[in-house]
């Protein structure tokens, strides 16, 4: 789910949905609430020196943030529901708004000769 290996917990990623205004989200305690804003406002350095005390929170910021499908990986990681394209069902993305993995938004034609 994330490039730093870190497992994120399913509360976890619904604290962070609620931080980035995504639907499936709750509010977490201020605590919580001002790491992940702080997570999601720290420069590069910094946020590597606050992902050593919170891995599973920075992980989860930081898939929010810079993987175009983070929102919906976060999502699924709430409802306890793996990610699956809408129309093949495989779990392989990346991931369209539309729910669709990249094979299926892009099909090969028939032909062969996209």
């Amino acid at each position: 789910m994330s490039t730093t290996g870190a497992t994120i917990p399913i509360e976890t990623a619904r604290h962070v949905l609620w931080v980035f205004g995504s639907e499936g989200g709750y509010r977490p305690g201020s605590f919580t609430q001002r790491l992940l804003e702080l997570l999601a406002h720290a420069d590069a350095v910094n946020a590597a020196k606050l992902a050593q005390a919170f891995p599973a929170e920075a992980a989860a910021v930081q898939l929010a943030q810079y993987d175009e499908n983070g929102i919906a990986q976060l999502s699924a990681i709430a409802t306890g529901q793996p990610l699956r394209c809408s129309r093949c069902t495989q779990d392989d993305g990346p991931f369209t708004e539309a729910g669709l993995c990249e094979a299926c938004a892009r099909p090969m034609p028939l032909d062969g000769v996209a």
